[in-house]
C-alpha cells in the first residue's frame, strides 16, 4: 500500500493538468508523516531539438528529468532529513502503466538506482486526471510491480 495525502494527489494531479498535453514529472519527499511535492522541468523537448536522432521522442511522450537539478532537490532533501518517497510523471491521453520505457529509465543499469522509491504515474485524458498507478521495486522478481496507492485526507 502507498499512501499520499490529499494535498499530496491534489497537487500532482494540477502538475499533469498544467503541462498537458505533455507530460511532467516530480518527486515526492516524505518525512515526519508530511510529504512535499517538487515540480522538476521536462527537458525532454530541449532533448529533442537539440538531438532528434538520439532523442527521437518529445515532451507529448517521454520526459527527462534534469539530473542536475533532481540532485540538487535529494541534496537539499537530506540536509533536512527527508526521503525520496517517489518519482511522478504522466501520460497525456495514455492509461497510467509502467511502459518499458519508464522501466529503462528507472534501470539504466538494470538495477533500480532509487529501489526504495516508487515511481508514480497519471493518466491524463483529454485534459480529465484519469487513472494514478504505483509501482514498487520488487527485488525478488527483478521488476516494478503496481502497488495500490491509497488516498487520506490531509492531517
Amino acid at each position: 500500500m502507498f499512501v499520499l495525502s490529499e494535498t499530496v494527489f491534489a497537487t500532482i494531479a494540477e502538475h499533469a493538468l498544467e503541462t498537458y498535453p505533455e507530460e511532467c514529472c516530480g518527486v515526492i519527499l516524505g518525512g515526519d508523516g508530511s510529504d512535499e511535492v517538487h515540480r522538476l522541468e521536462n527537458i525532454q523537448n530541449r532533448l529533442h531539438a537539440t538531438d532528434p536522432e538520439t532523442f527521437p521522442r518529445d515532451a507529448r511522450t517521454a520526459y527527462t528529468l534534469d539530473p542536475k537539478e533532481l540532485e540538487a532537490v535529494l541534496e537539499r532533501a537530506e540536509s533536512r532529513g527527508l526521503t525520496f518517497k517517489a518519482l511522478y510523471h504522466s501520460h497525456p491521453d495514455h492509461d497510467a502503466y509502467f511502459s518499458a520505457e519508464d522501466k529503462a529509465c528507472a534501470t539504466p543499469f538494470g538495477e533500480p538506482t532509487y529501489p526504495e522509491t516508487a515511481q508514480i504515474v497519471i493518466s491524463v485524458m483529454d485534459g480529465k486526471v484519469g487513472r494514478v498507478a504505483v509501482y514498487a521495486w520488487d527485488a525478488d522478481a527483478g521488476d516494478f510491480a503496481e502497488i495500490p496507492p491509497r488516498e487520506v485526507p490531509d492531517r
